[in-house]
């Protein structure tokens, strides 16, 4: 947990809001279309602490986390989390995401996401279960986990989303850019290792190759029953033994990775479809991700007491289920958001409804606002990222503003997004480098413009 901010500092109490980017000279990576967004969006937006806040967070991907190269002529980009140095799959695609929309104008933009892409597909290749890698050949501090750990990987922990994240990427870079480059044997052999670990995780035979366990006071952390997790009913739902948290599954059919998993097979159809002409493959992407959905709908859709027919955050295919919601994304707040279920759809509603209520037990609301948390840090700490994740899915102006509101006033005087607050008290957070938070509040204030630019007409 990072150190809490005491007091304002002088700067901030004097509403001068200096820039608390790094100096140009120490930037890792400069974009000319990012840096013109910047402006052009900051002349959009009237509350100055606002608009200081999206100068900080929107670059913070480029400024603090990558490192780009070329190997035999293609590029690669290794991107930390932030103050973890260590490339996550799932955080990787995130923190990039919001750039994508300016690829087409930022060659070296567009380069630096493509070698993302492909350093992706050299660690899905290395180990398709493990979700964060180093950018060199070594054991680190997870080395003595019980589990098949190999050089180069950071941890390996078995979540379905650190799959789906890379195949997200690589279909929304392809359709902003048209580029198929990134699209080689290897990416194409990282994909079939996608499809085949999916399958071994439904574990309709078997219990598959994955066993994790970790010596450790977190219960979290660890793996129950050998390392395979509690028992299931081998119904065909995929396993997932963490959550995008990192924390363990209790029933270890992850619902909101399961919708993630089948909008990933169908964006696999797709690419092979259109780039290789492979009919037989994407078929079999294609009717896999109708088994998944279908099955979520069977199984997932469960009777709320007072929210009706929602979808539980996970079950075990016994009938045991979760009513809860996770900050992280994937989660069920944020299906829409990933292009999974319509925001529109009934159950989707009713489970907003539940998740952002006294009903979800890391729902938590204080004086600082009210947000989804989760078991990662300690209870009674929101996530900003589902504060922002909660705008990014509603039409709701009123709604929206709120959610901008709670922002503002939990930063913590830093400009920058962190990973968790408490309710009552902003200056009391964890992880003062959080790049993903960072750059999905530039996402956020993006989309305000481009849906609501009414909303930034004003003082906040």
């Amino acid at each position: 947990m990072a150190g809490a901010v005491v007091g304002l500092p002088d700067w901030l109490e004097a509403r001068s809001f200096k820039s608390q980017r790094p100096v140009p000279a120490k930037r890792k990576f400069s974009s000319q279309a990012v840096e013109q967004t910047i402006q052009q969006v900051k002349a959009d937006i009237v509350d100055q602490e606002v608009a200081w806040m999206f100068e900080n967070c929107f670059p913070n991907t480029l400024d603090t986390t990558v490192a780009f190269s070329e190997r035999e002529g293609r590029p690669e980009t290794f991107v930390i989390t932030g103050d973890i140095p260590a490339m996550w799959l799932r955080d990787s695609s995130a923190q990039v995401w919001p750039y994508l929309k300016l690829a087409k104008e930022d060659e070296s933009l567009k380069a630096l996401i493509a070698g993302v892409i492909n350093k992706q597909v050299n660690f899905i290749l290395l180990d398709p279960y493990a979700n964060a890698f180093y950018n060199e050949p070594k054991l680190g501090e997870w080395a003595k986990d019980l589990t098949e750990m190999k050089p180069g990987v950071h941890e390996r922990k078995w979540e379905i989303d650190s799959l789906c994240y890379p195949i997200r990427l690589s279909y929304g870079y392809w359709q902003v850019t048209g580029d198929v480059s990134v699209f080689d044997d290897n990416w194409k052999k990282a994909a079939l290792s996608i499809y085949r670990t999916f399958r071994e995780q439904q574990r309709l035979e078997s219990p598959g190759p994955y066993t994790f366990m970790r010596v450790t006071e977190r219960a979290t952390d660890t793996v129950p029953l050998q390392g395979y997790g509690f028992p299931t009913r081998k119904i065909g739902l995929i396993h997932s033994m963490f959550r995008p948290s990192d924390d363990a599954c209790i029933f270890p059919f992850l619902v909101p990775s399961n919708w993630f998993a089948a909008q990933s097979l169908r964006q696999m159809a797709e690419i092979f479809n259109a780039v290789w002409n492979d009919t037989e493959w994407a078929a079999r992407f294609s009717d896999f991700a109708d088994e998944i959905e279908a099955l979520l709908q069977k199984h997932a859709v469960v009777e709320h007491a007072v929210h009706g027919p929602v979808f539980a955050y996970e079950i075990d295919g016994f009938g045991n289920h979760l009513f809860m919601d996770d900050a992280n994304v994937p989660g069920l707040l944020s299906l829409p958001y990933l292009g999974a279920v319509d925001r529109k759809d009934e159950i989707y509603q009713n489970t907003r409804r539940l998740i952002l209520s006294a009903d979800n037990p890391y729902f938590f609301k204080g004086r600082a606002g009210e947000g989804i948390g989760g078991p990662h840090v300690a209870l009674d700490y929101i996530w900003p990222m589902s504060v922002i994740m909660r705008a990014l899915t509603s039409d709701d102006e009123k709604e929206i503003l709120t959610c901008l509101r709670t922002l503002k006033k939990t930063h913590a005087g830093t400009g920058f997004m962190h990973e968790s607050f408490h309710k009552d008290n902003p200056q009391k957070y964890t992880r003062s480098w959080f790049a993903w938070a960072n750059t999905l509040f530039g996402e956020l204030i993006l989309t305000i413009r481009e849906k609501h630019p009414d909303l930034l007409k004003r003082e906040i």
